[in-house]
């Protein structure tokens, strides 16, 4: 049966969970793999960009990391959501991707390092002229932000993670998701963010186009590995 007549059966019975995908692709539906990927490329896309700053870099980067995973399925533990698995294989990827392009001369900075001053968050007219000016003026000062706060503020706020599974991404206590977030909002300068966080959900969109692109890419990488096994 081909994915498209798998998939449409779904609707007419239960529809699996991204773990129920996994187990099928583990027992030998390899096909269904492109089903993880279109479920969770908006969720991936976010994280690994809040560590990244080119579209580039991080759609390189979620290949490696669709890649990684898919070669690493049989030893997932179903302990957690393959999401909060994958998201931690991605995050990983990046912080890996950032220090060897030098964009950081050290690994992750530590909850002890000085805060970064911003640069003033307030909007130009230009910025009030639409709601999408309004996600794109969201996105600068989230990109303005220390990558530490700014990855915990995209996953908890943006991604909406609880902060147990933020935690378990980042490898890191809730206490510490909970002061990385309160900081980040600080920084963030509250009553900007207020006045934008109920258009979170349409910043840092992973379109269509671009999601059949890094789609494309990993399948053919996949294809290449299996075909040299």
């Amino acid at each position: 049966m081909s994915l498209a007549a798998t998939v449409s059966t779904w609707s007419r019975s239960r529809v699996p969970s991204d773990e129920d995908v996994v187990r099928r692709v583990v027992a030998g539906e390899v096909a269904l793999f492109e089903v993880l990927m279109r479920r969770n490329n908006q969720r991936l896309y976010r994280a690994v960009r809040a560590v990244l700053p080119t579209e580039e870099e991080v759609e390189e980067v979620m290949q490696q990391t669709y890649v990684a995973a898919y070669g690493a399925l049989g030893d997932f533990a179903h302990a957690s959501k393959f999401s909060t698995w994958l998201l931690r294989i991605g995050l990983n990827a990046a912080f890996s991707h950032r220090r060897l392009a030098s964009l950081s001369p050290v690994p992750p900075p530590s909850e002890e390092e000085p805060v970064e001053f911003l640069l003033s968050p307030q909007p130009t007219p230009e910025d009030r002229a639409s709601s999408r000016e309004l996600s794109g003026l969201l996105e600068q000062v989230l990109d303005g932000l220390p990558v530490m706060y700014r990855t915990v503020l995209m996953l908890r706020e943006v991604e909406e993670l609880s902060t147990a599974e933020a935690a378990e991404v980042l490898g890191v206590s809730e206490d510490v998701v909970k002061t990385r977030l309160h900081r980040a909002k600080v920084l963030a300068r509250e009553s900007l963010y207020l006045r934008t966080e109920q258009r979170a959900a349409s910043s840092f969109l992973f379109h269509a186009p671009r999601c059949d692109r890094v789609v494309a890419a990993v399948l053919a990488r996949v294809a290449d590995t299996a075909g040299t096994d």
